[in-house]
């Protein structure tokens, strides 16, 4: 079943230009994972430190082998210096809802 990972980040003041090479390192490294399907990035309208990615998987088990991948952890470990808060992640499962009674 697809997922809908939401990613969250909170940028520095004058790190943006860091954090985007980071995200575009990620991007392309998660273009190349199992279940990888699409991924957007989104800057708030109301405050442009607000970054919102937003990924999309073929099920849970891929994007959590990315999510736990040794290079994925510590490109973000990278990432977490520039950011004012750690990162949020939500996962949401696409389409109707799939648990039985």
């Amino acid at each position: 079943m697809a997922l809908k990972v939401m990613i969250k980040r909170h940028i520095k003041e004058g790190k943006a230009k860091d954090v985007f090479a980071l995200l575009n390192k990620h991007r392309s490294n998660a273009m190349n994972q199992k279940g990888y399907i699409t991924g957007e990035t989104l800057l708030s309208y109301q405050d442009p430190h607000h970054l919102l990615v937003i990924s999309t998987w073929q099920s849970i088990e891929n994007w959590l082998a990315w999510k736990e991948n040794k290079e994925r952890i510590a490109n973000e470990a990278k990432l977490e210096s520039f950011l004012e808060s750690p990162t949020e992640y939500d996962e949401y499962i696409l389409g109707t809802y799939p648990f039985k009674k």
